[in-house]
């Protein structure tokens, strides 16, 4: 079965939005992780999410793009969620 473009851009979408939910639902997994393992972060999420935006002519800036990735602002995940960094 080949996709056209609309059934493909809703693919997509909808796997991005449960990506979303996979890393809200593992938020003991911390960015430093995901770079670590993955090469990219939610933060890589959130710029990549901005930058498609932007190709587009649409304001959306950082923090916006953040908040959509993190399910919060970025500030209460952080003191919520992010472990202090441990040298190694």
């Amino acid at each position: 079965m080949k996709l056209n473009d609309q059934e493909r851009i809703e693919l997509e979408a909808a796997a991005f939005r449960r990506l979303l939910q996979h890393l809200d639902e593992h938020k003991e997994v911390q960015n430093i992780d995901l770079m670590n393992l993955a090469g990219f972060c939610r933060n890589c999420l959130a710029k990549w999410f901005v930058a498609a935006a932007q190709d587009r002519n649409l304001a959306v800036d950082y923090e916006q793009a953040r908040e959509m990735v993190y399910g919060m602002p970025y500030a209460e995940w952080k003191e919520k969620y992010q472990k202090p960094l441990q040298s190694q």
